[in-house]
């Protein structure tokens, strides 16, 4: 094999295995340091998360928290939600019992009900614009057909040079 393509084509590669690597540090590698992602999917936090966004929320101590901080939550079972807090209330017979009226940035009025400090996930570390369409993509099929594939031509991408290497070697010590 030329020299010259093998050295354009292990640059290639080895920025092609870099890039996966990165995604998937940034995708589920966080988890590791206590981080959990989220995609945002409304423009309620906009222009502060926009929409398509990741979202990296690290957990709190609930009673740290306080009226201007961004908080990630749960609505119901199946919905998280991301918006500021614009109250904290104590519960009037418990005080140690905390809820907290939130408000999304780009909404006019308050959320329809307080949230709860167990419903509290954390609060957004950092976010990565447009990174939660492909995180979505892959998660569900085809996307997700489309992504093993993509790994897999990508192995075989690494690999494919070296099979006609073993074959040049083998000629040389033939002759």
């Amino acid at each position: 094999m030329n020299k010259k393509f093998k050295k354009v084509w292990d640059t290639f590669t080895t920025i092609l295995v870099a890039a996966v690597a990165i995604l998937a540090i940034l995708l589920v590698g966080v988890r590791l340091f206590g981080l959990q992602v989220f995609t945002v999917l409304s423009g309620s936090m906009e222009p502060t998360y926009h929409t398509g966004s990741l979202i990296y929320v690290k957990s709190v101590d609930y009673r740290e928290l306080e009226a201007g901080d961004v908080i990630t939550f749960m609505l119901d079972e199946d919905t998280v939600a991301t918006h500021r807090i614009v109250e904290v209330v104590p519960d009037e017979d418990e005080p140690e019992v905390l809820r907290y009226m939130t408000k999304g940035d780009a909404n006019d009025a308050v959320d329809g009900s307080l949230v709860h400090y167990r419903n509290v996930i954390g609060t957004p570390v950092f976010s990565i614009p447009k990174m939660g369409y492909f995180a979505n993509f892959i998660q569900e099929p085809p996307g997700t057909y489309v992504a093993i594939s993509a790994g897999a031509i990508i192995l075989i991408l690494v690999f494919i040079p070296d099979l006609f290497d073993d074959g040049d070697k083998k000629k040389k010590k033939d002759e």
